[in-house]
């Protein structure tokens, strides 16, 4: 039998980031999930405070070149891989330098967060998408992981809903306690149109919150997880009215068998 295959999107994944709840999800759940049989491709965004020469990243001249439009504005997409040779995975890199050469990753060295987040998370997750196409690997699975991956759901749904690679994939996401009081650019649900995209798709994005950012995620999801203890009351509200397969928070030791028993659940579904 063929294997399934799943695309994880990370916005953080250690020892590239430090410590956190969820960049220990992205080391250890790819790999618990290839070795329980699934075939996995796993990105995460290549911020300036990610060491090059200590991780040895190195760029994919085959994948680079492209531009993504955003904002009416060129931005080259870059893409470097590095491997954790434990685990036997690798791991794909987007880069940019306009949104991603930084030494900080979602604030500057005032807590404050960057102005361009919400450009940063459309080309990030259009990023992924793209380059998941050059590898021409169709996957039957996407696990998406906070709030910088919730464009995913939405792009796969609607601009790449055609494209033959991406028809059958059903989407998870995962919600985490990462909330922020800022909400992003009042004018990215201008940036985000097009391409199959209209503006009753996309109504949240008029209050570009953080609870918004979650909650289009949740409504163009298959699924969903979540991936912390605390969740913001307002998000597991929108979860509970949404109807969708629900994977409630798993602890350390139970959540990889959890987490590969509800894709298959979410497979199964016609």
């Amino acid at each position: 039998m063929e294997k399934k295959k799943v695309l994880f999107i990370f916005q953080e994944i250690t020892p590239y980031l430090p410590e956190s709840e969820k960049s220990i999800i992205g080391r250890y759940l790819p790999q618990g999930i290839q070795e329980r049989g699934k075939e996995i491709r796993t990105f995460m965004p290549r911020y300036g405070s990610v060491n090059e020469r200590r991780n040895q990243l190195h760029e994919v001249i085959r994948l680079s070149g492209m531009n993504l439009v955003i904002n009416d504005s060129d931005h080259p997409l870059i893409i470097k891989v590095a491997s954790i040779q434990t685990a036997r995975m690798q791991v794909y890199f987007i880069d940019n330098e306009d949104y991603f050469h930084r030494k900080y990753v979602m604030t500057d060295k005032e807590g404050l967060p960057f102005d361009d987040n919400d450009e940063r998370a459309i080309f990030f997750a259009r990023g992924v998408l793209e380059t998941v196409i050059k590898l021409r690997w169709s996957p039957d699975l996407i696990h998406c992981h906070g709030w910088f991956g919730s464009m995913v759901p939405l792009l796969i749904k609607k601009t790449f809903a055609d494209d033959p690679l991406f028809s059958n994939s059903k989407v998870i996401f995962s919600v985490y306690d990462d909330d922020y009081p800022q909400k992003l650019d009042h004018n990215m649900t201008d940036k985000i149109l097009g391409d199959e995209i209209t503006r009753d798709d996309v109504q949240l994005l008029n209050d570009p919150s953080y609870i918004n950012l979650n909650k289009l995620a949740i409504q163009y999801a298959d699924g969903i997880i979540f991936g912390s203890r605390d969740i913001n009351g307002e998000i597991r509200k929108a979860v509970q009215e949404a109807g969708k397969p629900l994977l409630e928070y798993q602890t350390e030791e139970t959540y990889i068998d959890a987490y590969n028993d509800f894709y298959d659940q979410i497979l199964k579904q016609s």
